[in-house]
């Protein structure tokens, strides 16, 4: 999902992007966000007790869904990567590589 404010802010509010990435969740495959992209993140109503990161303006509304919001350059939790912002890019695409490699993830 991308940062930015605009693009995350429209995407949450379209039905299918969060049908999309609720259907990605669900299914164990790999989830990438950054900066203020987990917004969409909370539309979907999945990461409920899930770590992750964003641009630290978001840690309120993220902990407000349930999420264990931490501030570091790059969290994976079962596939769901997350980045805080523009600085964290070179970690943060190591991370969703590699986890793209790994595949689907099972259990929570």
């Amino acid at each position: 999902m991308p940062g930015g404010v605009l693009n995350p802010d429209k995407l949450r509010q379209n039905k299918d992007a969060v049908a999309f990435t609720s259907a990605f969740l669900d299914e164990g495959k790999p989830v990438a966000a950054i900066c203020h992209g987990p917004q969409l993140l909370i539309e979907t109503g999945l990461i409920r007790g899930r770590r992750l990161t964003s641009y630290p303006s978001l840690q309120t509304d993220l902990k407000n869904a349930g999420a264990n919001w931490v501030d570091e350059e790059v969290v994976v939790d079962q596939g769901l990567v997350t980045s805080r912002r523009p600085a964290d890019l070179d970690a943060f695409n190591r991370k969703v590589i590699e986890e793209i490699g790994e595949g689907v993830h099972h259990g929570a």
